[in-house]
């Protein structure tokens, strides 16, 4: 059965990497490092290149239990609340950034370590476009101010 699930993830990698590029484009994709059991985070900027709106319906990832997009906002009060987005709008000719504080991948039930190093597989679900296979490194939270444009 391992073998089985192996074969399958490296075909579709192997056809998200064919089907990635053009309309959509996705970079700057890091997670932060945490431990298992708890709940994880993807950041990442995605660009509709296309001239057709789009939207991000969902993502999902072996590593986690579940995987949902939320958005991270602060109030008047200054108390920061996270909602759960059924979808992303993503118009002609736009970028959506996930960032702490903003929208985010939220990996719910971390199946293993996220440790700084690794590199973990996340799949981007969209309205109009082909699913995007991302490669995601994982990252310390210190590094998060880094300027994560020049990653794959």
């Amino acid at each position: 059965m391992k073998k089985i699930l192996f074969f399958a993830l490296i075909g579709v990698l192997l056809l998200g990497a064919c089907s990635a590029g053009g309309d959509v484009e996705v970079h700057g994709v890091w997670a932060r490092s945490t431990l298992a059991g708890g709940n994880g985070a993807v950041y990442m900027v995605v660009h509709n290149h296309s001239n057709v709106d789009d939207a991000i319906l969902g993502a999902s990832s072996d590593v986690a239990d579940a995987v949902e997009i939320h958005l991270s906002e602060m109030d008047a009060n200054g108390v920061m609340s996270m909602t759960r987005q059924e979808s992303i709008a993503l118009p002609v000719d736009t970028e959506v950034v996930f960032k702490p504080g903003g929208y985010h991948i939220m990996m719910v039930g971390l199946k293993k370590d996220l440790k700084v190093g690794d590199e973990i597989v996340v799949i981007l679900n969209f309205q109009n476009h082909e699913d995007i296979v991302l490669k995601v490194p994982v990252m310390d939270m210190a590094d998060d101010a880094m300027d994560h444009d020049s990653m794959p």
